[in-house]
């Protein structure tokens, strides 16, 4: 029996040649999220879902560089709304999953940098929040993977809006017969750290299991209700009750 997945793929590339424009080597990618989409017993209900995590994660100073204000179990804590579903724009739905990690960035066979990330996927769209330490900056990081369009600003903060595709993964439960091809439209939009864009950024991405793409109005809505629940975030309050 095959298991079929998505994962973020363009991202990793692009944020590739981002950090060789810096001098960094290795990929700040969003990175390869593969998670079992177990399909639910008719029979059962479901029990609501929790932010987890695979292994525990390393601390900045386990790495040797200065900690980011959050871990990727507490980016989890902040994605994973209550009115989630709802900012979507498909309320009623439920998050069959929520997970956050704390990967990092090897550099010569080193790792220094700790990148976290979470995950909430639900029925209709998958979304994900990472955050990227200093010193890539919204100036560099557009030029590399901006689509043309416009900057803008979220929150009071630089950002940019650029269209990625998921990568497909296929493969038998023990293993065997992985396969890999074009995966479903992703919208992300990548919001500064600071008002400075003095390095950092935070990446949120969507995108949808029926292939459509994304509602980029979705996108921000979500963006303005959790990156201010992040730890560490300061600065303007999201709009709504």
């Amino acid at each position: 029996m095959a298991e079929d997945f998505d994962a973020p793929n363009k991202g990793a590339g692009a944020w590739g040649q981002a950090a060789t424009a810096l001098a960094l080597v290795g990929a700040l990618g969003v990175g390869f999220w593969v998670l079992a989409q177990s399909p639910s017993s008719s029979t059962a209900t479901p029990r609501p879902a929790t932010c987890t995590s695979g292994k525990p994660e390393k601390t900045p100073a386990e790495i040797g560089n200065a900690p980011l204000h959050a871990s990727g179990t507490q980016l989890c804590e902040a994605l994973l709304r209550p009115d989630l579903a709802e900012l979507l724009g498909t309320p009623g739905e439920s998050a069959k999953s929520a997970s956050g990690s704390g990967g990092s960035v090897e550099v010569d066979g080193e790792e220094k940098a700790v990148t976290p990330s979470a995950r909430v996927e639900f029925e209709t769209y998958t979304v994900t929040l990472r955050a990227e330490r200093k010193p890539l900056t919204i100036a560099t990081a557009s030029a590399v993977l901006g689509d043309g369009a416009p900057p803008r600003t979220v929150l009071g903060r630089p950002a940019f809006l650029y269209a990625d595709r998921t990568i497909s993964l296929s493969f038998r439960l023990d293993g065997s017969d992985s396969q890999s091809g074009r995966g479903v439209p992703a919208r992300v939009l990548v919001v500064s750290r600071d008002e400075e864009d003095s390095g950092g950024l935070y990446e949120v991405t969507v995108w949808r299991r029926d292939g459509m793409v994304p509602d980029d109005l979705a996108l921000l809505r979500v963006a303005e209700q959790v990156l201010p629940a992040v730890p560490g975030w300061s600065g303007a309050t999201p709009p709504g009750p």
